[in-house]
C-alpha cells in the first residue's frame, strides 16, 4: 500500500495546476494556485531558516482567513506539526495550548496581538512569532516570509509518519492535542472514495488524475479552521486542487455565505448543524430565488445536531442537494455517517455505522442490533497515535477488544434492527454549543469563585440556535439574590465568553447525591421547568 504525505501532494498537486486556478477565497480576495504555491513554498522554507526542524509545532492563532491555509501548507511542506489554537480563548487558556504543545513557532493574527504581548514573557519555548500583520518588535510579518525567496519547492523528504494535531476539547479535563500521521489520515480519506469508485492508488496516479481533470471543486468552509470540521473540509479541498472559500465575517451571517455561493458556484458547503444550517433555510424561505444555489452538490456537517426540519427546508431550496451529517470526532474519525437527499428521509440523530466502526457494551462485547442494549461506539484502525503527552488518556480512550486498538471517545447508542445507530449522547457532561465542547465543571468553579454562590452546576439544555444552551443552577448563600447579568460577567472574566452560562437559576434545589457527588439529571429538569414554565 503506497504511503501518503500531504506536503508531497501539495507539491504535485500544485505543479499541475493551472496558475491562474483560484486556490483560496476570502471576500474579494483572490489567490489563485500559481500564487498560493509561490507563497507557502517560500513560508516554509522562511521557518525552516529561523530554526523550524521537522516534527516541529506551529501554532495557528487566527481568524479564517487565506493565511490559515497557507500556513497549513507550508506546514506539511516543512514537516512541521500543525496545531489548532480556539481563538476565542482567554489569554491565559491559549498560553496553555501554546504551552502544552511546546510551539516552536506562533502565528497569529494581528488582532491578537495585545493577547500575544500578555502572555510572551511566559511563551519560553517560542522562538519564532510572525504576525499576520506589520510584524515589527518581537514579530516577524507573514507577508514579508511569504515573498521571501524564489518560491521554488522545498528539496527534502518527507515521511507518511509526520504528524499534525487537532487540539480538542474532548470530554474530561483539558484540551488535549490528538496526534494524527499523514498517512492514517490519508488513508481514511481513499477508504471512503473507494466506495464511490476507483481513486488513485499512488502519488503518479493522483498527479495524473489532477492533470486530467483539472482544478478541483469549489468549497466554502463556515465554520472556523481551527476546528476539526473547517479544517479537515479545508484540508481536502486544498489537497483536491479545489478552491477554499472562507468568509470575512467574524460571526457567520446566512446572507453572507448565500452570497458567496452565488458567487463562486461552489459545489461543497461545510457547516455546523442547525446553528448554521437553520439561518441559512430562513433566509432562503424570506427570498425564494433571491440567491443561485444550484452550484452545490454536497453540504457536510459534523459536531452538533442536524435536524430533520431544517434539513428539510434546505432541501426545498437546493433539491439537487445530499446533505451529509458525519458522525465523528477528532480522535474519531468514521463512526457513521447520515445521508439524506431529496428522495429519501434520515430521521435525526439516526447513522449508518461506519466501515470501521462497531458497538459494545461495558464489558467489550458486541451489540447485537435491535437488542435495545446501550453500547458504546468505537472506531478501528487507522486511528491517531494517541493524546500528546497523555499516556493516561491515550490509554483510556484507544483500547485494545478482541486484538483490534479501537478508538472509543464515549458516544453511547442504540443499534437498531436495520443496523442504523440512535445516538443517545455522550456518557458524561459534557456540553456540545455551537460545536464548541464546554466543560461543566470549569464553569462550575468559575461560578463558585463569586461570594455569593455556594454551589453550582452546569447543564446543556436543548436549544434551537445552539443545539444546547449552557445553563447554570446556583445555590446561593443566605441573604444574597441572584443577579443574572453580574454572575455571567463574572465568569466571562476568567473563561471564553462561549463557556459563560446563557442563562442561570436558582432556588429551593439540591444539586447534589448522597455521595456528595454532582445530581446533573436533577440540576437538569430543575433548569429545563424553571426556564420553561410560564
Amino acid at each position: 500500500m503506497f504511503a501518503w504525505n500531504f506536503g508531497d501532494i501539495l507539491d504535485g498537486v500544485s505543479a499541475v495546476m493551472p496558475p491562474e486556478a483560484p486556490a483560496l477565497i476570502h471576500g474579494d480576495r483572490v489567490i489563485r494556485w500559481g500564487e498560493a504555491t509561490f507563497r507557502s513554498n517560500n513560508l516554509a522554507r522562511a521557518m525552516i531558516a529561523r530554526g523550524s526542524a521537522p516534527g516541529d509545532k506551529v501554532a495557528f492563532y487566527m481568524h479564517n482567513r487565506p493565511e490559515y491555509t497557507e500556513t497549513l501548507a507550508a506546514c506539511f511542506k516543512a514537516r512541521l506539526v500543525h496545531v489548532n489554537v480556539n481563538y476565542r480563548y482567554t489569554p491565559d487558556e491559549v498560553f496553555y495550548i501554546f504551552d502544552n504543545s511546546d510551539a516552536q513557532t506562533v502565528v497569529y493574527g494581528v488582532e491578537f496581538r495585545r493577547n500575544i504581548e500578555a502572555i510572551r514573557p511566559r511563551l519560553t519555548k517560542v522562538k519564532t512569532f510572525i504576525e499576520v500583520g506589520p510584524g515589527g518588535d518581537f514579530a516577524e510579518s507573514f507577508e514579508a516570509m511569504c515573498l521571501e525567496g524564489d518560491g521554488q519547492p522545498l528539496d527534502i523528504r518527507r515521511s507518511p509518519d509526520d504528524l499534525f494535531f487537532i487540539y480538542t476539547g474532548g470530554t474530561t479535563g483539558m484540551p488535549k492535542g490528538v496526534m494524527w500521521t499523514h498517512d492514517d489520515m490519508r488513508q481514511i480519506t481513499m477508504a471512503a472514495a473507494r466506495a464511490l469508485g476507483p481513486v488513485p492508488e499512488t502519488l503518479d496516479e493522483l498527479v495524473t488524475a489532477a492533470r486530467m481533470m483539472g482544478p478541483g471543486p469549489a468549497s466554502v468552509i463556515a465554520p472556523p479552521l481551527m476546528h476539526g470540521t473547517g479544517l479537515l473540509t479545508a484540508m481536502a479541498g486544498l489537497l483536491g486542487g479545489g478552491a477554499v472559500i472562507t468568509l470575512p465575517s467574524l460571526h457567520f451571517t446566512a446572507e453572507e455565505m448565500l452570497e458567496a455561493i452565488d458567487r463562486w458556484k461552489p459545489a461543497n458547503v461545510t457547516i455546523v448543524g442547525d446553528p448554521f444550517a437553520r439561518p441559512l433555510a430562513e433566509a432562503l424561505d424570506r427570498d425564494p430565488g433571491r440567491y443561485d444555489v444550484s452550484s452545490v452538490q454536497r453540504i457536510t456537517s459534523s459536531g452538533v445536531m442536524w435536524s430533520l426540519e431544517v434539513k428539510r427546508a434546505l432541501l426545498r431550496h437546493m433539491p439537487q442537494a445530499m446533505l451529509a451529517d458525519a458522525f465523528s470526532s477528532s480522535e474519531a474519525l468514521g463512526l457513521g455517517t447520515s445521508i439524506m437527499t431529496a428522495a429519501g428521509e434520515v430521521q435525526t440523530a439516526k447513522f449508518a455505522l461506519g466501515e470501521r466502526a462497531r458497538v459494545f457494551d461495558e464489558n467489550d462485547q458486541p451489540v447485537a442490533p435491535g437488542s435495545g442494549v446501550r453500547g458504546m461506539v468505537a472506531v478501528g484502525p487507522p486511528n491517531p497515535v494517541g493524546y500528546y503527552k497523555d499516556p493516561e488518556k491515550t490509554a483510556r480512550t484507544f483500547r485494545e477488544i478482541n486484538g483490534v486498538r479501537y478508538s472509543v471517545p464515549g458516544d453511547w447508542c442504540i443499534v437498531e434492527a436495520d443496523g442504523t445507530l440512535t445516538l443517545l449522547g455522550r456518557g458524561n457532561a459534557c456540553i456540545n454549543t455551537a460545536g464548541e465542547k464546554v466543560f461543566p465543571e470549569e464553569v462550575e468553579e468559575a461560578l463558585k469563585t463569586h461570594p455569593d454562590v455556594e454551589d453550582a452546576l452546569v447543564v446543556g439544555l436543548p436549544d434551537p440556535k445552539w443545539g444546547q444552551s449552557v445553563t447554570g443552577v446556583v445555590t446561593l448563600y443566605p441573604g444574597k439574590s441572584l443577579d443574572e447579568g453580574a454572575l455571567i460577567a463574572h465568569v466571562r472574566q476568567t473563561l471564553a465568553a462561549y463557556k459563560a452560562p446563557k442563562r442561570l437559576v436558582t432556588g429551593d434545589v439540591n444539586l447534589r447525591a448522597p455521595n456528595g457527588k454532582a445530581d446533573y439529571k436533577s440540576a437538569t429538569a430543575f433548569a429545563f421547568e424553571a426556564l420553561t414554565s410560564p
